[in-house]
């Protein structure tokens, strides 16, 4: 059943229940003859964003810029040029005038330079956002005395987000080169899809996003393109450093930004540029799916990089297009569905794109801490066409379903494509609790001293907020002050250390 009101078009089915049907039976996700092409715009961060860029670069997936209407870019920022390089040496096997690909090594800055910098950052926020509250009390949020690492070695979130900060408000190369991305989004001929990957589990790219992201989505390019966060969660291969609690409050940034609810909470109190900058969702790439398997983690690593770029640029984008067109086709209620509407993200933010495994083996856990309930899932299968067979497609629908209950049937799309058979999975609405890396986070991040918790956080640190510690001020909400005042945001502590549960969703 659909709802028509005279201007030309239907409004989709009118319960939830149909309108997911609907997916799979009609694909009402699927790109039609007036949608596309699109072009692929993508920001790399920290060595895992790197990697994934290098990677597209050097051996481009089928279909990949074939239409003469679509433009590609790349942006790759790490702390460093080691990670970099071989992008550089990459890049030319691009058509120059329609690819861009361009690199930042970020200088780890002396002493002197960085607290320099660091001690005008209310200049530089006044002069971002007005209604900036210029705080008396403010010093910089690291420790004087901070070990400043070489380049190339592991960085603290919160001294990633200062390197990266200093440079971009002092019209560093980053901020020349952030402008230039944007451009180059603005001028696409094609539907621009900016695409900003990081590791969940690292300190670079989890430190700088959440300031990257707000400059280059709500800033430079006004909240007008599609801007989507991919994040690579941790695997069990991953070195000791990446379990000592960093991704308690890396997830808990991204869930108070991407969670409306909770982001009403923050801007309440800071402003509307700290409204969720990733205006087309956040995807999260399971990489056990693929350990469970290879055992070693540079051959995993080098697949979920694979499977990754194979995604966002095989045909154009097209599959990339689709996921997001459907993540918004379930983000509206059927009560309010219209198909210019552009959902806002609830509590269950998280949508999991799982990418470079062999689809003859099972599946596992997802990263997950055990079965969960969605409204949907959907799974591409890639190949010569005698491997697409329907006994293939139900044997990744009967692995989908021993993990994700679904309100109906897994759908499983399939392509013909040459060299070998891929496949990608795709579930959405999860929450960060039930992801199987979350409560062992918190345990770790809990037995942390003050100055360890304060090193691991990033967003909001320049305003005097410490998210994951309760509120100093007012009892119950989150957000210790770190400057001796009445710093915080409006969302209960409780619901950030992830001790409400959210609704079932099915």
């Amino acid at each position: 059943m659909v709802y028509e009101h005279e201007h030309g078009h239907e409004h989709g089915p009118v319960g939830d229940l149909s309108r997911i049907e609907a997916i799979r039976d009609r694909g009402v996700h699927r790109a039609g003859e007036h949608e596309g092409p699109f072009s692929l715009h993508v920001v790399g961060l920290g060595k895992a964003g790197a990697n994934v860029i290098e990677r597209l670069v050097s051996d481009p997936p089928e279909g990949f810029l074939s239409d003469p209407r679509t433009s590609f870019s790349a942006l790759a920022i790490d702390i460093g040029d080691q990670e970099l390089r071989p992008i550089r040496e990459s890049a030319g096997r691009l058509p120059a005038d329609r690819a861009q690909v361009r690199t930042v090594a970020l200088p780890v800055l002396d002493r002197a330079s960085l607290f320099g910098g660091l001690r005008r950052y209310r200049e530089f926020l006044k002069m971002e956002y007005p209604r900036y509250y210029w705080n008396p009390n403010y010093e910089p949020w690291l420790p004087s005395d901070i070990p400043l690492p070489a380049a190339g070695e592991h960085f603290p979130r919160a001294l990633a987000k200062a390197i990266y900060g200093v440079e971009y408000y002092q019209g560093g190369a980053v901020a020349e080169e952030l402008d230039a991305f944007a451009r180059r989004v603005a001028a696409s001929e094609a539907m621009p899809i900016v695409c900003v990957i990081f590791g969940l589990a690292g300190g670079t790219g989890s430190g700088i996003v959440v300031e990257l992201a707000r400059h280059l989505s709500n800033i430079k390019l006004g909240r007008r393109a599609w801007v989507l966060g991919v994040g690579i969660l941790p695997c069990e291969g991953d070195p000791d450093y990446t379990r000592d609690g960093v991704f308690f409050p890396a997830i808990n940034e991204l869930d108070c930004m991407v969670d409306a609810e909770k982001n009403k909470g923050v801007m309440a109190v800071w402003g509307d540029l700290y409204k969720n900058p990733f205006t087309a969702g956040f995807f999260a790439v399971p990489q056990n799916v693929v350990y469970d398997h290879t055992g070693d983690l540079a051959a995993t690593h080098e697949r979920i990089d694979a499977g990754l770029a194979a995604f966002l640029a095989r045909d154009n984008s097209t599959h990339l297009y689709e996921t997001l067109k459907l993540l918004n086709w379930l983000n509206v209620p059927a009560d309010r569905w219209h198909p210019a509407v552009r959902a806002e993200q609830g509590e269950r933010w998280l949508n999991l794109l799982a990418v470079g495994f062999d689809d003859a083996q099972p599946l596992g856990g997802l990263d997950l801490a055990g079965p969960v309930s969605s409204d949907y899932a959907e799974a591409r299968l890639f190949g010569p066409a005698e491997t697409l067979t329907e006994q293939r497609a139900a044997r990744v629908r009967e692995e989908t379903a021993k993990t994700v209950k679904t309100a109906v049937e897994p759908g499983a799309l399939t392509f013909p494509s040459t060299g070998q058979a891929e496949t990608t999975l795709f579930v959405p609405h999860v929450s960060k609790l039930d992801l199987a890396a979350f409560v062992p986070a918190r345990e770790a991040y809990d037995r942390l001293d003050w100055d360890e918790k304060l090193l691991r956080h990033s967003w909001l640190l320049d305003l005097g907020v410490l998210l994951c510690e309760p509120s100093t001020r007012f009892e119950g909400m989150g957000g210790e002050c770190i400057l001796g005042c009445a710093c915080w945001v409006v969302v209960p502590h409780a619901a950030i250390r992830g001790e409400i549960k959210p609704a079932v969703r099915v």
